[in-house]
C-alpha cells in the first residue's frame, strides 16, 4: 500500500538532481542536448522522469514552465506540492508513493492522464479543475468507501461525456452552418434568396414605427395574419419558380459549353493530323536535303520545303477561321438564349403580361399581350382557355409556347396588389375606429402612442400611407434588386464568353505562327555548304 524509506536518505528535488536527470535524458532527448553542448535550459524541457529516486519532498520545478509529462513514481513522496507552475502538463505519474491526500492541482487545468496508484488515498476530492482529465488511476488507495469511488469516476466520466457531446452538437451545428451558407449561394445564384420564407413580409415591418402601432387596432391582427399568409405564398411560388428557371439557364450553359469544348476538340484534332501528315513528310524532305550533293537540287528541295510550310500555315489559319465563325455562331445563338430565359424570368417575376383567370382549374394562364387582344374581351379568353387549355393541363404538363403557365399569384405585381389591398382595408379600420374614438366608443385598450394618432383624419390618413409606402418601397426594392442582379448576370457572362473565345484565338493564332517560325528556321539553318561536306 506504502513504500517505506530506502537504506539511502530520503532526498529533496533540487538544482543537482534536476541536471542529473536532465543530462542522463540526452542526447537522444532534446533537453539532454542542450543541457551538454549549452548548459541547461529547463524551460525546454518536455517530459523529465524522477521515479526511483527516493524523494520525500517535490520542489524547485518552477522552471520547467513547458513540461509536459512528469514522471515521479516509486518514491516516498507525502504530499503532492510544487507543481503549480506546470501549467501544461498532460500526464503525471504519482504512483507507488506515501500521499494521502489529492490537492496542488487546481492549475494544471491541461492534464489528461494522472495516476496515483498504490498510495495511502482515503478520499477523492479537489478534481473540479481537472476539466481534460481522462484517465485517473486510483487502485489500490486506503479508500474505504467504495461508492465514492465509483462516484468521482462517474463524474469525470460524465464531464468527459458532456465535452464529447458539447463538441459533438459544435460540429453538427458547424456542418449546418455551411450547408445552409451553401443552400443560400445557391439561391443567389437564382437570384431568389430568402424568398422561401417570410422574410420580406417581415422586412417589410421591420423598419414600420407606424404599421406595428397601427397593428393594435381591432381587426388588424387577423386582416396581417391573412395578408402575410398570401404573400409568404407569393413569395415561395416566386422562389419555386426562380429555381426551376435557374436549371433551365444552367442547362442551357452547359450545353453550350459542351459545344463549344466539341466544336474545339474536332478542329485541333484535324489540326494535329495535318501536322502529322506535314512532319512525317517535311522531315523525310529535311534528310533527302541533307543526302544531296548537288547544289540546285538542294535549293529547288528548299523552295518545295517553304512552299509545304506555308501551305500548312494557310491550311492551319484556315481551320482556325472556321472555327470562329462556327463559335461566332455558337456564341450568339447562346447569347440570344440565355437573353431571352432572363427576359422571361424577368417579365414573368415582375408580371408584365396580364392573368387570364381559369377558376375552373385554379390557375393563372399569363397571355401575351398580342395573343390577349387577338382573342378579345375576357369572355371569348375564358372560352378559349376552357376549350383548349384545360384539356391540355389535365392530359399533358405542356401548354401550348404561347401561354406560359404559373401557379396563381407569382408576381412582384401581386405582392403590390395584395400590399394594395391591405392598405384599403387598413386605412377603413382606421377611419371607422377615428369616428368611435370622436364618439367615445373607444376606451383606453389601445397604448397611448396608438391613440395619440387619433387626433384628426390627417394624421390617421398620413400614418396609413406611411406605413404603405415603406412597404412598397421594400416590395420595389426587391424587385429592382432581382431585376439588376439577374441582367447584371447575363452581361458580365457574355461579355465574359466574348472575351474568352477573343483570347483563345489570339492564343491560336500565336501558337501557329509560332511553329511556322519554328518550322521555317529549322528550313534556313540548313547551310548549303555544310550539306556539300
Amino acid at each position: 500500500m506504502n513504500r517505506m524509506y530506502d537504506s539511502m536518505e530520503p532526498r529533496v528535488i533540487d538544482d543537482d538532481m534536476l541536471k542529473v536527470a536532465v543530462g542522463e535524458q540526452g542526447p537522444r532527448e532534446e533537453a539532454g542536448q542542450l543541457a551538454k553542448q549549452e548548459g541547461i535550459l529547463f524551460k525546454d524541457v518536455m517530459s523529465l522522469q524522477l521515479d526511483f529516486q527516493n524523494i520525500l519532498r517535490i520542489d524547485n520545478l518552477w522552471q520547467f514552465e513547458n513540461l509536459r509529462k512528469l514522471q515521479l513514481d516509486n518514491n516516498i513522496i507525502e504530499r503532492i506540492e510544487g507543481l503549480e507552475n506546470l501549467v501544461h502538463l498532460v500526464w503525471l505519474d504519482l504512483s507507488f508513493n506515501n500521499i494521502e491526500a489529492i490537492e496542488g492541482l487546481d492549475t494544471l487545468v491541461n492534464l489528461e492522464d494522472l495516476s496515483l496508484f498504490n498510495n495511502r488515498i482515503s478520499k477523492i476530492d479537489s478534481l473540479d479543475a481537472l476539466v481534460k482529465l481522462q484517465v485517473l488511476s486510483l487502485g489500490n488507495n486506503q479508500i474505504g468507501n467504495m461508492m465514492n469511488k465509483k462516484m468521482a469516476e462517474m463524474k469525470h466520466q460524465y464531464s468527459i461525456d458532456e465535452m464529447t457531446h458539447q463538441e459533438n452538437q459544435m460540429q453538427i451545428k458547424q456542418e449546418e452552418e455551411q450547408a445552409r451558407r451553401m443552400k443560400l449561394e445557391e439561391h443567389k445564384m437564382a437570384f431568389i434568396e430568402r424568398l422561401d420564407d417570410s422574410y420580406l413580409f417581415d422586412s417589410m415591418y421591420a423598419e414600420d414605427v407606424e404599421g406595428n402601432k397601427l397593428s393594435y387596432l381591432p381587426g388588424v391582427g387577423d386582416l396581417l395574419v391573412a395578408y402575410k399568409d398570401k404573400f409568404v405564398i407569393i413569395c415561395v411560388n416566386i422562389f419555386e419558380y426562380g429555381l426551376k428557371q435557374q436549371e433551365k439557364r444552367k442547362i442551357e450553359l452547359d450545353t453550350f459549353n459542351e459545344c463549344i469544348q466539341e466544336a474545339i476538340q474536332e478542329n485541333q484534332e484535324e489540326g494535329r493530323l495535318k501536322i502529322a501528315k506535314f512532319e512525317e513528310k517535311h522531315f523525310m524532305n529535311l534528310n533527302s536535303i541533307r543526302e544531296e550533293s548537288d547544289l540546285l537540287n538542294i535549293e529547288k528541295k528548299i523552295m518545295e520545303c517553304s512552299e509545304d510550310i506555308t501551305e500548312l500555315f494557310n491550311v492551319l489559319m484556315t481551320l482556325e477561321m472556321q472555327l470562329v465563325e462556327q463559335l461566332e455562331e455558337t456564341i450568339n445563338m447562346f447569347e440570344r438564349n440565355i437573353i431571352d430565359l432572363v427576359g422571361l424570368f424577368i417579365e414573368n417575376v415582375q408580371g408584365l403580361y396580364p392573368f387570364c383567370d381559369d377558376t375552373s382549374t385554379g390557375r393563372y394562364y399569363i397571355v401575351p399581350r398580342d395573343v390577349l387582344a387577338s382573342w378579345g374581351d375576357r369572355e371569348k379568353v375564358s372560352a378559349v382557355l376552357t376549350k383548349e387549355v384545360q384539356p391540355q393541363v389535365r392530359k399533358v404538363p405542356v401548354l401550348p409556347q404561347t401561354w406560359l403557365c404559373l401557379t396563381h399569384g407569382c408576381t412582384m405585381a401581386q405582392c403590390r396588389d395584395l400590399e394594395n389591398h391591405h392598405h384599403e382595408k387598413l386605412l377603413e379600420i382606421a377611419i371607422n375606429t377615428l369616428e368611435k374614438t370622436a364618439k367615445g366608443e373607444i376606451g383606453n385598450d389601445l397604448p397611448e402612442d396608438v391613440r395619440a394618432l387619433f387626433i384628426d383624419k390627417d394624421t390617421v390618413v398620413n400614418a396609413v400611407g406611411a406605413s404603405h409606402d415603406i412597404h412598397l418601397l421594400k416590395i420595389d426594392n426587391r424587385e429592382d434588386e432581382l431585376v439588376t442582379r439577374v441582367n447584371s448576370w447575363c452581361t458580365h457572362l457574355v461579355d465574359k464568353i466574348h472575351k474568352d473565345e477573343i483570347m483563345r484565338n489570339r492564343k491560336r493564332v500565336k501558337e501557329i505562327n509560332q511553329y511556322i517560325d519554328h518550322m521555317q528556321n529549322e528550313l534556313d539553318n540548313l547551310e548549303c555548304v555544310d550539306i556539300v561536306d
